[in-house]
C-alpha cells in the first residue's frame, strides 16, 4: 500500500475511502456516482455534506471530474491510477482456476498457434475484453519442410522444428499447379536443410535460386518462394480476440474511431514490436491506463499485460487484454499473470 500522506491534496484514509468508493462504482457501473448515493453505499456513513467536501478535494487534486455541470463524479485516469496502484486488492486464482486454464491451453494435438489463439479468445471471454496474445517466430532449428495440396490455388505447409514443434500455414499456388511441382518444392528445401534456422535457410534459398532456376520447374520455384516468403521470425504473431466486447462498452462514435484507430495500430509491425518491448521491461503484470505508455496516444482504454518467459527465464511473447478504463484489473491481472506463465512453459 502507497503512503496516502504523500499523494496531492493531503489524501487522508477518509479521502481514500471515498475515491475507492467512486472508482468501484464507475468499474461496475460505468456511471457517475453523488454524494447521495456514496453516502448509503460507505460503511461507516458519512454525511453527503461531508462526502461532497471530499470529492470537491479530490476533484481539484485532479482525481475526480463531473462529465456534467449537475452530474456525480468520475474517476480521472489519474484517479483509476492511484485506485489501482495503492487502493485495490488483487484477487488470486484458485487451485480450480489454474488447472481450467492450463486444461484450456494443453496441446492436446493442436498447433503451438492454435493454442495461442484459443488462449487470446480465452482471456478475451475471462476478461469481457480483448484478448491479446503476441508470440515472436521460433529461431530454432528447423528439421523438415512439406507441401500439402489443398485444392485449387490453395497449399498446405508444414514447417517442423528441430523441437518438434509444428506450424501449419495456407498459402496460394500459382494456376495450374501440378502436385509434382509440391513435392520438388518440398525435396529442395529439405535438402537445404541441415541445423539452419529458417533465416539461414531463406538466404541458402535466395542464393541459390538465381543460380539453379533453370534446374526448377518454374512453378515449383514459385511455391518455394511463397512458402518461405510468409513467415517473419523478426515481427512475430498476433492472436487477437474479443474486439466486440470492446465496442458494446464504448459506444460514442467518437469512441468507436478511436478503437478502430487502436486495432489499425495492433496490426502493424511496429506495434507488435512494441508490445514485446513493453513486456520485456517488466518483471510481471504491468498495467497501462490511457495513453500514460505512449503506447496508443490515447484515452479511455487500458491494458494489462505480461511477458511469457519459458524455463531460462528469456522473453518468448507477450500476453494481455485491452479494455475500457473500468476493467476488473483486481480479477484479470492474476489471469493475465498465470497464463502468462502457462503460455511461456508451452513456448520453452
Amino acid at each position: 500500500m502507497i503512503d496516502l500522506s504523500s499523494l496531492p491534496g493531503g489524501m487522508d484514509a477518509r479521502s481514500a475511502k471515498v475515491l475507492r468508493e467512486i472508482v468501484e462504482h464507475y468499474m461496475e457501473t460505468g456511471d457517475p456516482v453523488a454524494s447521495k448515493t456514496l453516502a448509503q453505499r460507505l460503511t461507516p456513513s458519512l454525511s453527503s455534506a461531508t462526502i461532497r467536501n471530499v470529492m470537491a478535494e479530490l476533484t481539484q487534486a485532479g482525481l475526480l471530474f463531473s462529465p456534467h455541470v449537475s452530474a456525480g463524479r468520475l474517476p480521472t485516469e489519474k484517479g483509476v491510477r492511484l485506485f489501482v496502484d495503492g487502493l485495490l486488492q488483487f484477487g488470486a486464482l484458485d487451485d480450480t482456476e489454474r488447472a481450467q486454464i492450463a486444461g484450456r491451453l494443453a496441446l492436446k494435438g493442436r498447433s503451438m498457434q492454435e493454442t495461442l489463439a484459443e488462449a487470446s479468445s480465452m482471456l478475451s471471454g475471462l476478461s469481457a475484453a480483448a484478448g491479446l496474445v503476441l508470440a515472436p517466430k521460433g529461431d530454432g532449428a528447423l528439421k523438415h519442410i512439406e507441401f500439402v495440396a489443398l485444392g485449387p490455388g490453395k497449399a498446405l505447409v508444414i514447417l517442423v522444428a528441430a523441437d518438434g514443434q509444428v506450424e501449419n500455414r495456407v498459402i496460394e499456388t500459382p494456376p495450374g499447379l501440378p502436385p509434382s511441382a509440391l513435392v520438388e518444392a518440398g525435396n529442395y528445401l529439405n535438402s537445404l536443410l541441415g541445423d539452419v534456422t529458417l533465416a539461414a535457410l531463406r538466404q541458402r534459398v535466395a542464393a541459390n535460386l538465381q543460380q539453379n532456376r533453370s534446374d526448377l520447374d518454374s512453378l515449383a520455384a514459385s511455391v518455394i518462394e511463397s512458402g518461405l516468403a510468409m513467415w517473419d521470425e523478426q515481427h512475430g504473431t498476433l492472436y487477437l480476440r474479443g474486439q466486440g466486447n470492446l465496442l458494446t462498452d464504448i459506444t460514442e462514435i467518437e469512441k468507436l474511431t478511436t478503437i478502430q484507430m487502436l486495432f489499425e495500430r495492433l496490426e502493424a509491425q511496429e506495434t507488435m514490436l512494441r508490445l514485446l518491448q513493453l513486456a520485456q521491461d517488466s518483471d510481471g503484470v504491468r498495467i497501462y491506463i490511457g495513453a500514460e505508455s505512449g503506447f496508443f496516444g490515447m484515452s479511455g482504454v487500458s491494458m494489462v499485460v505480461a511477458p511469457a518467459r519459458n524455463e531460462n527465464n528469456r522473453i518468448v511473447g507477450a500476453i494481455g487484454v485491452i479494455g475500457p478504463t473500468r476493467l476488473n484489473y483486481g480479477r484479470i491481472v492474476p489471469v493475465v499473470d498465470y497464463t502468462a506463465r502457462v503460455i511461456g512453459r508451452l513456448l520453452s
